[in-house]
């Protein structure tokens, strides 16, 4: 059964239906074979993250449905809280 695993343990997934997206921010990263796309919402104080192959245009102020999981990243030795987007889709 294939799990969403985060720090070895499962995550539930959850959905988001018709968020205001505030603000998107496109950069590439390692190598330049892949843009990370962070979004922040309306309501919400934790970054949405993703990735493509390539940039796409911005979603800023667009109602988007998007499904994501909690996941745990390391930034300067701090545990920072973000979501990982796994659908999205604008509503």
């Amino acid at each position: 059964m294939g799990g969403l695993p985060t720090t070895g343990k499962r995550s539930t997934v959850n959905q988001l239906d018709s968020v205001k997206v505030v603000s998107h921010v496109q950069r590439e990263i390692a190598g330049g074979d892949w843009v990370l796309n962070t979004l922040m919402m309306q309501g919400y104080d934790v970054p949405f993250r993703y990735r493509r192959k390539k940039k796409y245009k911005s979603l800023q102020g667009a109602p988007v449905n998007i499904t994501y999981y909690p996941q745990i990243e390391q930034l300067a030795g701090m545990d920072i809280e973000v979501m990982k987007i796994v659908r999205i889709r604008k509503s």
